[in-house]
């Protein structure tokens, strides 16, 4: 049975994120580049990865071989952590959309600093909430709101309005064909709504999506340029 790595005795100063940007024991920052393979669906789980810089794209895929999109994943946020429920084999495949760095943590590195630094333990523990609401309300998105919202929402998360540190939204580099996958709906009526939006100045489009406030406007004042649609 693998001994966790020891870890200094707690102490007031320590920062989680100067700790997930240095190598160390059971810790090791690697770079990939874009559609670079991180993990593929089916392999063993062993580590946690921490996304230091760039985008990563998370997909399933099905025993008959359809390929899914359930997530687009952005710096500051950790995935592969299911192996620290015993999880022995990876449910996804993941490739970096762009250039990433990465910080990839052993299981035992992670149970051991998880135990020896309350600081670290509240700040994943954070993350684990936020994703546990953004789950929540992703499913209650698919369930109660058109394709048209929720693509609307989608693009807005994706262009990080809102995101503690963001003053200006990001360029969205994602093909329809992705976009449709992650709301549940076709192609054809992800151009459409794509349309919509450009022509009411809401998002300008050219060959990358900028997203402007307006979007952000309709959605939250629950204008009718933003209706269901189905």
């Amino acid at each position: 049975m693998a001994v966790p790595p020891r870890h200094p005795p707690s102490n007031a100063s320590f920062d989680p994120k100067a700790f997930l940007g240095l190598s160390g024991l059971g810790k090791v920052l690697k770079k990939y580049r874009k559609n670079d393979v991180i993990f593929t669906q089916g392999e063993g789980a062993g580590t946690i990865f921490y996304i230091q810089k760039g985008k990563v794209k998370v997909t399933v895929f099905s025993e008959q071989g359809k390929e899914a999109v359930v997530g687009i994943l952005t710096q500051g946020q950790f995935f592969g952590e299911g192996c620290l429920d015993g999880v022995k084999l990876r449910t996804s495949t993941t490739h970096a959309m762009e250039g990433c760095l990465l910080t990839s943590i052993t299981k035992a590195a992670m149970i051991a600093i998880l135990r020896a630094e309350p600081a670290f333990s509240a700040f994943f523990l954070s993350y684990l909430l936020l994703r546990n609401s953004r789950i929540e309300d992703d499913l209650i998105d698919q369930l109660f709101n058109s394709s048209e919202r929720r693509l609307a929402r989608l693009l807005l998360i994706l262009a990080d309005f809102g995101k503690e540190g963001v003053t200006q939204p990001i360029p969205v580099i994602l093909s329809q064909e992705t976009l449709a996958d992650m709301i549940g709906t076709t192609r054809s009526r992800v151009s459409f709504f794509m349309n919509k939006f450009r022509k009411k100045g809401f998002i300008s489009y050219n060959g990358k999506i900028e997203v402007h406030r307006l979007l952000l406007d309709a959605v939250l004042r629950d204008k009718p340029q933003i209706k269901e649609d189905e």
